[in-house]
């Protein structure tokens, strides 16, 4: 029973710093602006990758108007003017 105790003690200060040294939630993204969200994937090995935009869209309806996210991924490369979003 002690064996199992010491084990699971161990085992979760092990996921603990696995947590810890993960990277930040927005890795890779950029948050503010004109837009909501602005995310680039991994750089494959022809040097491309996928950016994808989250932005906001103005629904009218009725009396009422609410915002819509709207997402567009386009595939980047190198040599753009709009180079990759490191994390």
């Amino acid at each position: 029973m002690k064996h199992c105790i010491v084990g699971g003690f161990a085992a979760m200060l092990m996921a603990g710093g696995l947590i810890a040294a993960a990277p930040p939630a927005s890795a890779g993204c950029q948050y503010g602006g004109a837009i909501i969200s602005k995310c680039d994937g991994p750089i494959q090995p022809d040097g491309t990758w996928q950016r994808c935009v989250v932005t906001k869209n103005l629904v009218a309806n009725g009396a009422s108007s609410f915002f819509v996210p709207e997402r567009t991924c386009n595939v980047m490369g190198p040599g753009g003017f709009d180079p990759h979003i490191d994390d």
